[in-house]
């Protein structure tokens, strides 16, 4: 049988806008995915905790505070110090194209801006996942 791939939803820092992260989670768990959500104003170490205790295939992250530059890094450094490196991050928010370069390099897979259509954010963490049936 063919386990699901679950994904944990966060909405870091400060930022109380989280009708985006609902939605996608929405639309992730209607696509067969396994959904935590973990609300509104997580640290980078409730994240790291979180994705270590559901024991998470990827982590999404909902960022429109414009604190990507500096949550993202963070979050990643705890993750790893949790050994979550192999654990990949997916972003979501309003983030502007000079960043993106040095967000991949952060091992940020996946950057999603606002209204994009979910089946491309399901067929990307497909893909990231070698997941070809899908």
């Amino acid at each position: 049988m063919k386990k699901n791939i679950r994904i944990l939803i966060a909405k870091p820092g400060l930022d109380g806008h989280d009708r985006g992260a609902k939605v996608i989670a929405r639309a992730l768990r209607d696509a067969g995915f396994e959904v935590i959500y973990t609300g509104l104003r997580q640290t980078p170490e409730m994240i790291a905790e979180a994705a270590l205790q559901e024991d998470v295939d990827v982590v999404g992250l909902s960022i429109l505070s414009g604190a990507h530059m500096a949550l993202v890094p963070k979050i990643r450094e705890v993750m790893d110090s949790h050994e979550l490196g192999d654990v990949p991050i997916i972003l979501g928010g309003i983030i502007p194209d000079e960043d993106k370069p040095a967000l991949e390099a952060m091992g940020v897979r996946g950057i999603f801006g606002p209204g994009t259509n979910t089946e491309v954010i399901v067929s990307k963490i497909h893909a990231m996942m070698g997941d070809a049936s899908a």
